[in-house]
């Protein structure tokens, strides 16, 4: 059963209302995932604070999108993946770059650090390698950025599982590959 729906602007109460107003002057739409976190508004709220927070820190756009691609790809998300995908080519990745993040063989050394820590934050539920990190620090990021990638492993978590209880129409072009993760969920 897929609990959570996208709401309607009707269906949302006063202050995911408000919300959804914000989100569509900034961005032209209210994406289905929004619309489906609107259910509480305390959660969307929050959700999009502390990614305001959180895309002020450590990393940059770039590589904001290369945590989301590899979190969506471990956690098998077809809506973050297309949605990121999107993202990625509109901060500069190429299409087959944004596939290269999602498997970890970006050449790019520190991209591929990156998202090679992502990748195992999610598959061993919190307990990477000593080495992964050190070749994370090693790559020229701090500690602090750590902890934001944590943070941002997090906060695009909450998104897969939402896409994953609620099963809605993707509303960004299809990532390529995620054709089989389509009709999972």
């Amino acid at each position: 059963m897929k609990t959570l729906k996208p709401l309607s602007f009707e269906e949302a109460n006063v202050d995911s209302q408000a919300i959804f107003t914000n989100v569509k002057s900034k961005i032209g739409m209210v994406p289905n995932l929004y619309a489906a976190m609107g259910v509480s508004d305390k959660l969307l709220g929050g959700f999009l604070n502390f990614t305001e927070t959180l895309k002020s820190g450590k990393f940059s756009n770039k590589e904001y999108e290369a945590i989301a691609l590899a979190t969506s790809q471990a956690n098998d998300c077809a809506y973050c993946l297309s949605a990121h995908t999107a993202l990625g080519k509109m901060n500069g990745f190429t299409e087959e770059e944004t596939i290269e993040l999602r498997t970890n063989s970006i050449a790019d050394q520190k991209l591929n650090a990156l998202v090679s820590l992502v990748s195992e934050v999610v598959e061993s539920k919190g307990h990477p390698a000593e080495n992964t990190v050190q070749n994370f620090l090693g790559a020229g990021y701090t500690k602090a950025a750590f902890a934001e990638l944590i943070g941002a492993v997090a906060l695009t978590t909450i998104t897969n599982y939402v896409f994953h209880n609620g099963g809605f129409e993707i509303d960004f072009p299809k990532a390529q590959g995620t054709e089989n993760l389509l009709t999972t969920y």
